[in-house]
């Protein structure tokens, strides 16, 4: 058994045009300040990083290490999810995503997807760069508008849809895999890859791909009434990133897993900041424990009524508290009789 890394935290809903969150050398020192030990760099915020810059230049990916280095922090992965999601867009969102990319190709369906798809080979080589083992994305969604059978389903329709997200994404795992970086989904309501059965029609499209992995939030799970400890042992093999984020689900006889359009203080769905939620993280962390997860514990703060700061400042501790450092020994070693094969034999009267 492994200990967990952690306590980390993602940097996406903190940076801003205001210090300490406005460069990486101050948001780095304002997260160690708190206690965290890694953070997660959202690769579309420019104010923490240069994604074209660190893909060509090693100098300049050792430079954000040493950044971080001083503050006692490391790296833990990066995140494409803006760039992911634009991979693949269903026309009636087209407006509404355009703002995840640059201007220039805004308004241009096509030439947004092609710079999403270069921004992920650009991540593929910055990770490599920075000495990275993982990654975190969305998958995008083409079939999203139609996830409730209700107009009935054209034959294929579904089929058709997931052929061609698999035919877009191909490419890009074949990019990961040769710099040897694994590209984790975030199994999220807004993807295709929503839950543990769309991962598998994925999964089985790309051809079982070497590098397609999961990001494991238990929070979307919560949401979705899924059954986020039973898919721990389901998907065992393909949890390679770990967001550690609360929910909590309260459903009444006016609203149940839709929420009738309510706002998120509203929803009977709602995010929570780490310990206000109904999240099993005892169970979960233990899981971890016990199956030798290789990677980070990542706070991500999304919560509909506690100040960010405030969840951040209590996330880096919550997080700490939950770590199981694995054992070496077991427990009951002092009554150890010690190995004679010959006694074992006579115990099970073969002898």
């Amino acid at each position: 058994m492994q200990t967990i890394k952690g306590p980390a935290i993602f940097l996406a809903q903190f940076a801003g045009d205001d210090a300490p969150f406005n460069s990486l050398e101050s948001i780095a020192a304002w997260a160690a300040g708190l206690g965290y030990e890694g953070v997660q760099i959202p690769s579309w915020d420019a104010r923490l990083i240069d994604l074209r810059r660190a893909a060509e230049s090693q100098t300049y990916c050792d430079e954000i290490k040493g950044t971080l280095a001083e503050h006692g922090l490391a790296l833990t992965e990066l995140s494409t999810h803006l760039q992911g999601q634009l991979v693949a867009v269903h026309p009636a969102y087209d407006e509404m995503f355009d703002g995840f990319a640059v201007p220039e190709v805004r308004g241009n369906p096509r030439a947004r997807q092609a710079w999403a798809v270069d921004q992920l080979h650009l991540a593929a080589r910055a990770s490599r760069n920075l000495g990275l083992t993982d990654h975190g994305t969305f998958s995008g969604a083409l079939a999203w508008p139609y996830v409730y059978p209700w107009p009935q389903r054209p034959a294929g329709l579904i089929d058709t849809a997931f052929d061609e997200l698999a035919r877009r994404w191909r490419p890009i795992l074949d990019a990961f895999d040769e710099v040897g970086v694994n590209l984790c989904y975030e199994i999220h309501p807004g993807e295709d890859l929503h839950d543990g059965i769309t991962f598998e029609m994925f999964l089985e499209r790309v051809g079982h791909h070497p590098r397609c992995h999961i990001l494991y939030d238990p929070s979307h799970f919560v949401l979705q009434q899924l059954d986020y400890r039973g898919f721990l042992d389901v998907y065992r093999e393909h949890i390679q990133m770990f967001h550690v984020k609360d929910a909590e689900f309260t459903p009444s006889p006016r609203q149940g897993v839709y929420s009738g359009y309510q706002s998120w203080v509203e929803r009977a769905g709602r995010f929570r900041s780490l310990g206000d939620g109904q999240v099993d993280f005892k169970h979960i962390f233990s899981w971890m424990a016990a199956n030798d997860y290789h990677g980070w514990a990542v706070l991500e703060w999304e919560c509909c009524l506690k100040h960010p700061e405030a969840g951040a400042r209590e996330g880096a501790a919550f997080i700490r508290d939950h770590i199981i450092e694995v054992t070496e020994r077991a427990f009951d070693d002092f009554a150890d009789g010690g190995a004679d094969e010959a006694a074992n034999r006579r115990l099970l009267g073969l002898d």
